[in-house]
């Protein structure tokens, strides 16, 4: 069920005008059952998925809240970031790691044997949600949030259809609390979700649909294109790629706020970005912060008897690739992340070096030299 199709429209306008006439408890309920109305709508068998994840982490954030160990703490966050993971794993890169064993045992003994694949369905929107359930039990070890005393209120944090497919990926202290209490929907939340919705529909339906009809038939001729076309469709597909997500995102914004949540942005004209470090503040931002508090700085901190400086880079460089995987199951992508990962690291040494030192005096200079990193850093990105 697409955001943009008649069945979504349909399926919002009865839920909406539905949630309009009951008490907050009762919307919850609602928004819980339509939820798994809107993710059933995908796939029916994967619903058994989302339901054995939010029951995990919610038994494992009232088993870490209640404990007075500290071990004993850690013992069920890291059962709930381990079954995630698994699951994640399992659904998501189990062919992908038996091919890149199969091409290793190849390249060091000669031989590839015969490995075991699964024809294995990816479930829609598994990357984000459950790295949201993940992230609350996390939360909950680090004393953030507390736990969610009753599961539908858990489960709607979880599966909140609007974000439940392609993010953004939310955070418990930002979404829990706008599920447990009540929330007051105005004629003001209505139309400013009312322009969300619309502005995304445009940048997905009008912008990156249309697009999409001159990139694909340039990336599936045979040869790719080459010179002119080739360029076309590159700066072709950089735009597609953003009014697609961005787009979906405006309209799960807008979606939310109709119904009196804020669920937060993740896209802010990412470019116009005028450095790499600038870009992953701008794209994808759910994702980018989430990587950076839940992996790069506990993995920056646990390198305590490296150096500072290659604490640094090599945290840059295993974030990046990890960012890349979590994209695609392909070694592509994980080039992808470290190609970033390079270039935040050659950032980080010119910053000090080069970048902190020029200083300009008059406006028009400030303002050049912005430009020329925009345009520099916009094309240094297509590669």
């Amino acid at each position: 069920m697409l955001f943009n199709s008649v069945e979504f429209a349909i399926f919002f306008t009865v839920v909406y005008l539905l949630y309009l006439c009951i008490a907050h408890k009762w919307q919850n309920w609602l928004l819980l059952l339509a939820s798994y109305v809107f993710y059933a709508a995908w796939d029916l068998r994967f619903l058994a998925l989302i339901w054995l994840i939010t029951a995990i982490d919610f038994f494992c954030g009232l088993q870490i809240e209640k404990s007075k160990d500290r071990s004993t703490k850690k013992k069920y966050m890291f059962l709930g970031i381990g079954s995630n993971l698994l699951i994640l794993g399992f659904f998501k890169y189990f062919n992908f790691f038996v091919l890149s064993l199969q091409h290793l045992f190849m390249f060091l003994f000669g031989f590839s044997g015969d490995p075991m694949f699964f024809h294995i369905v990816l479930p829609i929107g598994i990357s984000f949600y459950t790295f949201q359930s993940m992230s609350y039990t996390i939360d909950i070890y680090r004393g953030k949030v507390n736990a969610a005393k009753k599961i539908h209120e858990y489960a709607l944090f979880v599966a909140f259809f609007p974000q439940l497919v392609a993010g953004p990926i939310e955070r418990a202290e930002r979404l829990l609390p706008q599920v447990l209490n009540k929330r007051v929907v105005t004629l003001q939340h209505f139309c400013d979700g009312i322009v969300l919705i619309f502005w995304g529909l445009f940048l997905k339906v009008f912008v990156a649909d249309n697009l999409a009809l001159i990139v694909n038939p340039i990336f599936a001729s045979e040869p790719k294109g080459q010179g002119l076309s080739a360029l076309v469709a590159l700066y072709a597909f950089s735009f597609q790629i953003f009014s697609d997500f961005s787009g979906y995102t405006n309209i799960a914004r807008g979606l939310a706020k109709c119904m009196g949540f804020e669920i937060m942005e993740n896209f802010n004209l990412p470019f116009f970005a005028k450095n790499v470090q600038d870009y992953w503040q701008r794209w994808h931002i759910s994702l980018s912060s989430w990587i950076r508090d839940y992996l790069y700085t506990p993995l920056f901190l646990s390198l305590r008897k490296f150096s500072t400086t290659s604490r640094l880079y090599a945290s840059l460089l295993i974030t990046m690739a990890v960012m890349g995987l979590w994209h695609g199951a392909s070694w592509l992508f994980v080039l992808w992340g470290l190609f970033h990962g390079v270039l935040l690291v050659a950032y980080a040494i010119l910053k000090p070096a080069l970048f902190d030192k020029i200083k300009l005096k008059s406006q028009a200079a400030k303002a050049l030299w912005t430009l020329l990193g925009i345009i520099f850093f916009f094309h240094i990105n297509l590669i």
